[in-house]
C-alpha cells in the first residue's frame, strides 16, 4: 500500500511540473546598443527576439548611458535617456522583461584598458601594483584579462550605487544584473584593506551589499554563478568555475538571487547543484549549438525529474552574447556551418526549447 501511495504521490508530483511551463525564462544577454544603432536594435527585439519567445532580455549597459547621477562615467556616445525608453516601450509591448547590467566587483578592465569606473576612480582598483599592458597584449603576465575594484574601500559603493539607482529607474527594471563573474582579483596580497581576507566572505559581503540596496528598491539581484562553483572539486576550472577560494560563499549570500549559470564548452550539471541549495538557477549558453541542445535537454531532464519543490528553481535558458547587436546581426547572415556562431547557437537553443514544449502539448 505505501509502494502504491508513493507512487501515485510521484506520478501527482510529475503531472503537475508537466503542467507548468517548462521554460519559465527565455532569455536573451547582450550589450547595449550605441546611440547610433537604437532602430536597428529595435528592429531586433520586434523581427527575432519576440517571434523566437524571448521573454527576457539582459541588456549590458555598463558605462553606455549618459548618467546624470555621474556625468564623469559616461562612456563614449552613450544611449540617452530618451532612447533608453524607446527600449523600454518596445519591450513592454512584447512581454520582453528587461533586466540592465552593470558589471559590479569584477570586469573592471578589459584587456589593455580600464573600464571607465577605474580610470576615473582609480583608487578603487584592488591591484593598481598591476599594470595594464600599453598595448594590446593577451593574457597579461597572470593570464587574466580583468580587474575588481576593492570592495571594502569607503568610497566605492556611493558611486556604484548611484549608477545602479539610475539604471534602475530609466529602465523600469523590476531586476538587476550586476555580472560579479570572473572575479580573479580580490583578497590581494597588496591590498590594505583586503589582505589577509576570506576571498569567499569578500565575495559574499560585496553581494550582500549589493542585494540589500536592491531589495530596499524593490528589486532582485542576478548574477552569473561562476565564483560559486569549486574549480578544483568539479574539474571545470578557473575560467566557468572558481580556483580562488571564492565557492563556499554560496552558503553565506541569500536564496533570492538568481544564478545564471554559464557554460560554453560542455553542459556540466551544475544547474542542479545550485538548485539544491535554494537558488534559482538559468543556463547560458554561448556560441556551440550542440551545447545549447545539451543544456536544453538538461535542465529539462532535472525539472521533470525533481520535486515540485526543486523543480520551481529550474527557471529556464538565456544565450549570451559578448560583442554588439549590430555583430550578432551580421552572424546571422553567416553560414550554418560556422560551429563556433552564436547565431546559430541561438537557434539551437530556441529550437530545442520548442521541440520539447511541442511535445507536451
Amino acid at each position: 500500500m505505501k509502494r502504491i501511495i508513493l507512487s501515485s504521490l510521484l506520478l501527482l508530483s510529475a503531472m503537475y511540473i508537466h503542467a507548468q511551463s517548462a521554460f519559465e525564462i527565455k532569455g536573451f544577454c547582450i550589450s547595449a546598443p550605441s546611440s547610433d544603432k537604437v532602430g536597428e536594435f529595435v528592429d531586433f527585439i520586434k523581427k527575432e527576439l519576440a517571434p523566437n519567445g524571448i521573454n527576457t532580455l539582459v541588456l549590458r549597459v555598463d558605462y553606455n548611458y549618459a548618467y546624470e547621477s555621474r556625468p564623469e562615467l559616461r562612456g563614449e556616445n552613450p544611449l540617452t535617456k530618451s532612447q533608453v525608453k524607446q527600449l523600454v516601450n518596445v519591450c513592454k509591448e512584447l512581454n520582453i522583461n528587461i533586466i540592465p547590467q552593470v558589471n559590479l566587483l569584477g570586469h573592471q578592465s578589459w584587456h589593455s584598458e580600464h573600464t571607465k569606473l577605474l580610470e576615473v576612480y582609480p583608487e578603487f582598483d584592488e591591484t593598481p601594483h598591476i599594470a595594464l599592458p600599453e598595448n594590446y597584449v593577451w593574457p597579461n603576465d597572470d593570464g587574466l584579462y580583468c580587474k575588481s575594484y576593492c570592495p571594502l574601500h569607503p568610497d566605492v559603493h556611493e558611486v556604484v550605487f548611484d549608477l545602479m539607482d539610475e539604471i534602475l529607474d530609466v529602465f523600469e527594471a523590476n531586476a538587476f544584473h550586476a555580472g560579479m563573474d570572473e572575479v580573479f582579483y580580490l583578497a590581494d596580497e597588496n591590498c590594505p584593506r583586503c589582505k589577509g581576507m576570506d576571498p569567499a566572505a569578500l565575495f559574499a559581503g560585496e553581494l550582500v551589499k549589493i542585494n540589500t540596496h536592491l531589495a530596499n528598491r524593490g528589486a532582485r539581484l542576478w548574477i552569473w554563478g561562476d565564483r560559486l562553483i569549486d574549480g578544483a572539486v568539479t574539474g571545470i576550472g578557473m575560467w566557468e568555475a572558481s580556483m580562488n577560494n571564492t565557492a563556499r560563499a554560496l552558503d553565506m549570500i541569500p536564496k533570492s538571487v538568481v544564478i545564471c549559470d554559464w557554460h560554453y564548452e560542455k553542459a556540466f550539471p551544475t544547474a542542479a547543484y545550485f538548485a539544491t541549495k535554494g537558488f534559482d538557477v538559468i543556463t547560458c549558453p554561448w556560441r556551440k549549438p550542440e551545447v545549447a541542445t545539451a543544456q536544453v535537454e538538461l535542465m529539462y531532464d532535472l525539472k521533470m525529474n525533481s520535486s515540485p519543490e526543486m523543480a520551481k528553481h529550474y527557471l529556464g535558458m538565456m544565450q549570451t552574447y559578448w560583442s554588439s547587436p549590430s555583430n550578432f546581426i551580421e552572424e546571422q547572415k553567416k553560414s550554418a556551418e560556422n560551429e563556433a556562431n552564436s547565431a546559430e547557437c541561438f537557434k539551437a537553443m530556441v529550437n530545442a526549447m520548442n521541440k520539447i514544449e511541442s511535445l507536451k502539448k
